[in-house]
């Protein structure tokens, strides 16, 4: 009685400890420091798992840090994640993530997406916030997390030129970091 009773036990605390696990990934965020504060994203992996998953590793790089919001457009989004500004840049060492397109979420106030080329699946390390609903993107743009906090800092970013959204003396991430929440 007492062999089952332990094994029991042993089974619960390894079930517990995987649970918790799984609950402390679940949890994580993403933080951005900005000039004007802190803002705080919800990843999103039960949609873009290999876009999060990207995120991540190049937050723990440390490419973020200090990369410019080098396009924003007023009215619709502000995009980084190029360390060239060029809007021609990424993660070379990484290859291009194949598209995670969902119809679960859309492209509202505070949506981040993965920015890419015309060709759907070749998304890298840039991203875009959106400033506002763009229903013309759903589907068409994968969609990686949503900011939860600090929207109010990510309204502050310096806009660029009308049209083109490109941003002289642009605004950058002072700091990227994986949080727990």
């Amino acid at each position: 009685m007492r062999r089952r009773d332990l094994a029991g036990l042993a089974a619960l605390a390894t079930t517990s400890s995987l649970a918790t696990t799984a609950s402390a990934q679940a949890e994580e965020r993403l933080q951005l420091e900005l000039k004007d504060g802190t803002v705080t994203i919800q990843f999103l992996p039960d949609v873009a798992p290999k876009h999060v998953e990207r995120i991540k590793l190049l937050v723990r790089r440390g490419f973020y840090d200090g990369t410019p919001f080098h396009r924003v457009i007023e009215g619709f989004m502000a995009q980084g994640g190029d360390p060239t500004g060029t809007g021609t840049g990424g993660a070379r060492d990484l290859p291009d993530l194949p598209a995670e397109f969902t119809n679960k979420y859309r492209f509202l106030r505070g949506t981040c997406g993965m920015a890419r080329s015309q060709n759907p699946n070749s998304a890298n390390s840039q991203f875009f916030i959106m400033f506002a609903p763009a229903p013309s993107l759903d589907g068409q743009y994968t969609i990686w997390g949503k900011v939860i906090a600090g929207m109010d800092a990510v309204d502050k970013v310096k806009r660029g030129a009308p049209g083109s959204g490109t941003v002289s003396g642009p605004d950058k991430i002072i700091r990227a970091r994986i949080v727990t929440a």
